[in-house]
């Protein structure tokens, strides 16, 4: 990896389905080269004003903290980053072809009651909208795409949703011809900078849909540390031993804030929206112990009380790279039925019996002194079946800490990480 910072979240995920039982025509819809649909002239609707309280940004901040309680608590004294993004993005394009129990489970894990579907598909147009920007030192895109078996038609309103909400690529391959995989996985990479270069490595003969998320981010710190700062110093591990590891330093004005249990500090990206917020148990406490106390009304709590102060934040250089089955994790939040092939209901999807068969997810980020740079994949495999201190402050990251890049404007996190050993 280059050393140069740069911060790139790259965020994918992939869809399949697999085909048991014939998929039935529909009349409504007609494939193209492209994919186009019959309604290709419908304008894409413009997003509705999203703030920080709408309900969806509440549901993204409570599905994603949740999800990530469950993943710790599997993951034990081990490093742990994802996208609660990317995964939220990839659970609101599935929930289009949901209905009945498997909807329902759905709504519920993901914090969705009460809203219809065309509120959340407009509140998630809405979020593409605010969350994309490209201006100096901070680019932020996220980019869909929905590959479809040739000959193989799906319902049209799921489609659509598809294309107009989530502003997905529509196109028809053919599933047989091996260069298929290469035109996917150019597209992903495409849409990842290069930090993802592949994320298919088979299509199977009951493959009939790829549909993939793609979140790219590349971000330069507000203020830069100094390379010449950089010294090799102790981080003390959980068991009680330490290492010798390059520590960043900076003196600055930064959003700060401690309490008892621990120190916290946000570190802007130059655009003073995203930033990294950094969270430091105190000696006396620990990281798993902090870890349990992350929710989304603490979380709101804690943004309430940071307030700008003079001091000097230590920091390690880091690069982790991080790999999960995300399956018995939703199960645990409740999204049973989505997984079995018996009750799986995805009728506004296809005719045919469908069933999840797993979700996976890949991360990676690399965080030094000028920036940061991350990326992140998630895959879906569909089946067929048929307090703020005012004085100067010291914040020595020497020990484990859990961090979130995060977006100020509209609440969202759109990466979270734990780090009991850096690399």
């Amino acid at each position: 990896m280059k050393q140069k910072l740069l911060l790139t979240l790259t965020t994918i995920l992939f869809l399949i389905i697999a085909y048991l039982v014939g998929v039935n025509k529909f009349n409504g819809l007609r494939f193209s080269s492209d994919l186009s649909l019959s309604s290709e002239s419908m304008a894409k609707e413009s997003p509705i004003k999203l703030d920080r309280n709408h309900p969806l940004v509440n549901a993204n901040l409570e599905f994603g903290l949740n999800l990530w309680r469950e993943i710790v608590e599997e993951s034990q004294e081990e490093n742990v980053f994802i996208s609660p993004t990317s995964i939220a993005f990839a659970l609101g394009m599935l929930y289009n072809g949901a209905d009945g129990k498997t909807q329902a489970e759905m709504a519920t894990a993901l914090q969705l009651q009460g809203m219809s579907l065309d509120e959340i598909n407009q509140a998630n147009l809405s979020l593409l909208d605010s969350l994309s920007q490209d201006k100096e030192g901070v680019k932020l895109t996220i980019a869909n795409s929905l590959w479809a078996k040739e000959g193989v038609s799906f319902k049209p309103e799921f489609l659509e949703n598809n294309r107009q909400f989530y502003q997905a690529k529509i196109q028809e391959l053919d599933f047989n011809n091996p260069e298929t995989i290469t035109i996917i996985n150019n597209w992903v990479k495409e849409n990842t900078n290069g930090k993802i270069e592949e994320i298919i490595d088979d299509i199977s003969a009951e493959n009939i849909l790829f549909l993939i998320n793609a979140i790219y981010f590349k971000g330069i710190w507000q203020n830069e540390f100094d390379k010449n700062n950089t010294q090799n110093l102790p981080f003390y591990l959980a068991d009680g031993s330490q290492k010798n590891h390059p520590m960043m330093s900076r003196n600055g004005q930064y959003p700060y804030y401690e309490n008892e249990k621990f120190q916290g500090i946000s570190l802007p990206y130059s655009d003073s929206e995203l930033s990294m917020y950094i969270f430091l148990p105190k000696p006396d406490s620990n990281l798993p112990n902090f870890l349990r106390e992350l929710n989304s009304e603490n979380w709101k709590q804690w943004q309430s009380n940071f307030t700008k102060s003079e001091g000097n934040i230590q920091l390690p250089r880091f690069k982790l790279e991080y790999e999960i089955e995300l399956n018995n994790t939703l199960k645990k939040l409740r999204m049973n039925s989505m997984f079995d092939r018996n009750q799986a209901n995805f009728k506004s999807m296809t005719e045919s019996q469908a069933s999840v068969d797993t979700v996976k997810h890949k991360s990676f980020i690399e965080v030094n002194e000028e920036g940061t740079e991350a990326a992140a994949a998630t895959s879906i495999g569909v089946r067929s079946t048929s307090i703020g201190l005012f004085q100067p402050f010291s914040m020595i990251v020497d020990r484990p800490f859990f961090f979130a890049i995060y977006d100020n404007s509209t609440n969202t996190i759109l990466f979270m990480g734990s780090i009991f050993e850096p690399n």
